[in-house]
């Protein structure tokens, strides 16, 4: 399997209209951490979906882009 595009990380699913596959929400932040290389204070075994509602932030794209 080949990677979809240029910089991305890893492989990624699409849905069956063609679109990337959003990262589920019941992902581990510590599992987000670590594939970023970032630390967002907080528990490794907070949700991301409880993560992004709580802080207001529509997707992982905007939390690591930080807007």
């Amino acid at each position: 399997m080949a990677k979809d595009a240029e910089g991305m990380k890893g492989y990624r699913t699409r849905n069956k209209d063609g679109e990337l596959r959003d990262k589920r929400d019941g992902t581990h932040m510590g599992t987000i951490e670590e594939q970023y290389g970032r630390d967002f204070h907080v528990r490794d075994d907070m949700l991301l979906g409880n993560f992004l509602k709580k802080h207001k932030i529509k997707s992982l794209n905007d939390l690591i882009k930080g807007k």
